[in-house]
């Protein structure tokens, strides 16, 4: 049987309980399966400011590069809001991802047909809606030289190498291959050279991907038709500043950010997390809902460890709590069967895993 180390970080907020949940439907999904998991908890964030006054302590480093995935919740909250920037919380997560070499992150957006209405658009325009958005994670404008701000004036560079544009690319192509195979390129190559050099290098990749139909489009464009007509899109590949605001639109055709996971990946080792924050308003309370932290654990199965059938099982499983009217309280105006605490709705997705 095969052994799977997995680096827990429940974080701050909401994130311990949403993160019990996950750990109850893994170990359904993995149950008679050809393979385990062994967690291992460390601390990052608000939790470990408390307890070590730092972020990101150096053994929750260490950890999560000698693991085989790190699973993370959420973390921040007003308690550390007016710390230095170099203790606050996000600075944590920000420098675990440098330390793991993410450079990929991976969002899927589908929408369940049972919360169809959930969304501010039209049903007839989101039934079917299932694409993935791959952005850039570590380079363009965020982390550009010369950046500057001064008494008359502010710049920041827009700068991208040919590898970190294949790097990323590849993430993308390897994802439509998995998919629809359909790719669309988001870019301003009308009036950046930055993407005159990120269209080449893609349509270079192309190449390598024969299967795979590759279009191209301009960001504004892109965030115009993310709207008008999402179905389009299987695949989009776009770089970091592109694909933060990119990412944040698709993420609201569901309907609810309690549903959606995410992936960076790229380095030794990848990082899972549910796309919300940590809520710390709601924290405690039982209502948060768990199911982007559960998909998220899916991803974690599919693009850390191979195990695709167990990924599948709880997808499947969370589309039928869905389809039979079980909601947590941000849903219970969408059809809901019956209202959900946290607890209960990991323990009712974890129960169905056997059914699927």
């Amino acid at each position: 049987m095969s052994s799977y180390k997995i680096a827990l970080i429940k974080g701050d907020g909401i994130g311990p309980e949403i993160m019990d949940e996950a750990i109850k439907v893994l170990d359904a999904a993995t149950s008679g399966e050809s393979f385990e998991l062994n967690y291992s908890d460390y601390l990052m964030g608000g939790a470990a400011i408390d307890v070590l006054d730092d972020p990101l302590p150096e053994e929750t480093v260490q950890g999560c590069l000698n693991a085989d995935a790190v699973l993370f919740g959420a973390i921040g909250g007003e308690k550390w809001d007016n710390l230095p920037r170099e203790k606050r919380p996000e600075t944590g997560l920000l420098k675990l991802r440098k330390a793991l070499g993410l450079f990929a992150n991976l969002r899927p957006v589908s929408v369940y047909d049972e919360l169809v209405n959930a969304s501010t658009l039209k049903p007839e325009i989101l039934k079917g809606v299932d694409l993935m958005v791959v952005r850039e994670l570590t380079g363009g404008i965020y982390f550009g030289t010369p950046r500057a701000k001064e008494s008359d004036k502010a710049y920041n560079t827009m700068v991208y190498s040919v590898e970190e544009i294949d790097r990323i690319a590849k993430v993308a192509f390897e994802s439509a291959m998995k998919r629809r195979k359909q790719l669309c390129s988001v870019d301003k190559a009308n009036v950046l050279e930055v993407s005159q050099l990120w269209r080449e290098r893609v349509e270079l990749m192309s190449k390598e991907y024969p299967e795979v139909t590759l279009s191209h489009m301009y960001v504004d464009n892109a965030a115009m038709q993310l709207v008008r007509n999402p179905k389009q899109f299987d695949v989009i590949l776009t770089s970091n500043i592109f694909g933060d605001i990119l990412s944040d639109e698709a993420s609201m055709i569901s309907g609810s950010i309690g549903l959606l996971p995410s992936a960076s990946i790229g380095g030794r080792v990848g990082l899972f997390e549910p796309i919300h924050g940590s809520a710390p308003d709601i924290a405690g309370q039982g209502i948060s809902n768990p199911i982007a932290m559960i998909l998220s654990a899916a991803m974690m199965l599919r693009y850390a460890l191979g195990e695709e059938r167990a990924a599948n099982r709880i997808e499947k499983a969370v589309k039928e709590v869905l389809k039979e009217g079980y909601r947590t309280k941000d849903l219970s105006s969408y059809d809901a069967k019956e209202v959900c605490s946290t607890d209960e709705i990991g323990s009712i997705i974890a129960s169905m895993i056997s059914k699927v």
